[in-house]
């Protein structure tokens, strides 16, 4: 069974972003994968990180999405704070902003994720 991690808060410092995990996972060793994908069901976004030679995800829920907005305007990938080490989450302002456009309009990801997405994306939807 793959281990979901939420990620519920975020700050921006020094103009980096900078993530935190809901829980304490101190003793959780992740690399990340570089890809992103979708959780429609929960709205929300999946990172994909590999954790003992297999997949587990960081789930970022609709909460967090403003900060998402402005990791893609600002083109850089954020950081996860792990206990005392920072992971930069690679690749994933470009995946993400991908995955965005595909998501405009497109009913296969279910009604309420889209309008969710192209709701608080929408500033990057139209500056497209």
């Amino acid at each position: 069974m793959r281990n979901v991690y939420v990620v519920d808060d975020y700050r921006f410092e020094n103009d980096e972003l900078y993530f935190s995990l809901n829980k304490n996972h101190s003793k959780i060793q992740i690399q990340p994968a570089g890809q992103v994908l979708t959780d429609s069901d929960e709205l929300a976004f999946i990172y994909v990180v590999e954790e003992d030679n297999e997949y587990s995800y960081l789930q970022f829920p609709k909460k967090v999405w403003h900060a998402l907005v402005e990791m893609i305007k600002k083109k850089k990938d954020p950081i996860l704070i792990l206990d005392n080490e920072s992971i930069l989450l690679h690749n994933f302002s470009n995946e993400l902003e991908m995955l965005i456009y595909n998501i405009e309009g497109n009913g296969n990801y279910g009604d309420e994720f889209v309008q969710a997405v192209e709701e608080t994306f929408r500033e990057i939807l139209e500056a497209q």
